[in-house]
């Protein structure tokens, strides 16, 4: 049943139009001044279909059309303009404010419900093009399997927040996690189990996040995360909550466990040293040190802020690099 606003201050054309939408299967709301037609329509939930008089008191049908265009609502209202007036320059004035048409009082049942039909077919055609729309575009940004952005995405975010850091001076840590033994997984359980993997891992990984950080496939069995606002300490803590997250609970998948670890690799940079290639590299860095020093296990590229790493859970498994040379780090890292 669609929700239809009935804004009239004639109570005798508002019973009449109540009765013959109800038995059309619309569900009417009737307010009798434009003041309170423009609340209605300005509300979240707001009807998608419109019946407006042009003479009301308060403001008038076409002020509260000129509103309501003019405000830009997330949900498109259909509104038919009803009013006694004829002469082409009322219909021209009536449209050109924002109306879809326009029925002339008094109006023949029969073709204002053919209007209204007209009116409900075009709403809906709308909504299916937003909804392929919308389905577009986050297929064009997502990761079909995990459902993550996809690696186009992810360092379209990646650009965003650095530059958003470096103009306030703030931190950005950068978090790169790979899936340790990932072909051994393929081989010994199959691909379909391979990919049930990654789609658990990712909504595991997801989970142990903040809601403003960004976790993005970046490819294969590597995922990116962006953790704003993340000196080097912070972002080894996210990092490593990560890793002894996933190391702890195993997978079942097919009724079978399935035992999974990541390595990770940490940068953060803040200032002159806040830019994408650099700190993308020394996250690289640090996560092929971690592969190569054993799996399950954090590195990073630069010392933390402390000398002891004991602000972190299980510290035998992280490590950390010299600072590379060719970045221009602040002293934390």
């Amino acid at each position: 049943m669609s929700n239809i606003l009935i804004a009239d201050d004639d109570p005798v054309s508002c019973k009449l139009l109540t009765a013959l939408l109800t038995k059309w299967g619309y569900a009417p709301k009737v307010v009798h001044d434009g003041l309170s037609a423009q609340r209605e329509l300005c509300k979240q939930d707001a009807p998608e279909l419109a019946i407006l008089d042009w003479l009301m008191p308060g403001l008038d049908g076409i002020q509260v059309i000129k509103e309501l265009r003019a405000t830009h609502p997330v949900s498109y209202t259909y509104v038919l303009l009803l009013t006694s007036k004829g002469q082409k320059k009322d219909i021209l004035e009536g449209l050109e404010a924002g109306a879809d048409d326009y029925l002339r009082k008094p109006f023949d049942a029969q073709e204002l419900h053919a209007r209204l039909r007209v009116g409900s077919r075009i709403l809906e055609l709308q909504n299916r093009l937003i909804k392929a729309l919308e389905t577009t575009e986050y297929r064009a940004t997502h990761d079909s399997l995990t459902g993550l952005y996809n690696r186009a995405a992810i360092m379209d975010r990646f650009e965003q927040e650095a530059a958003r850091c470096m103009r306030a001076d703030h931190p950005l840590g950068v978090i790169m996690a790979d899936v340790d033994h990932f072909k051994a997984i393929n081989d010994n359980y199959g691909h379909l189990a391979g990919d049930e993997v990654l789609k658990q891992l990712s909504a595991h990984m997801k989970s142990a996040l903040r809601p403003y950080d960004s976790l993005g496939r970046y490819g294969g069995e590597e995922f990116l995360i962006l953790a704003p606002e993340c000196g080097l300490n912070e972002a080894l803590s996210i990092a490593e909550r990560i890793r002894s997250s996933v190391a702890k609970d195993k997978l079942i998948i097919d009724n079978v466990e399935i035992a999974v670890t990541i390595s990770v690799g940490v940068s953060s940079a803040q200032g002159l040293g806040l830019t994408v290639n650099q700190l993308l590299r020394s996250a690289d860095d640090a996560l092929y040190s971690a592969k190569s020093n054993g799996r399950n296990r954090v590195e990073c590229r630069g010392a933390p802020e402390v000398e002891n790493p004991d602000y972190v859970p299980e510290a035998q498994h992280v490590g950390w690099l010299a600072p590379a040379k060719f970045t221009p780090y602040r002293a934390e890292i």
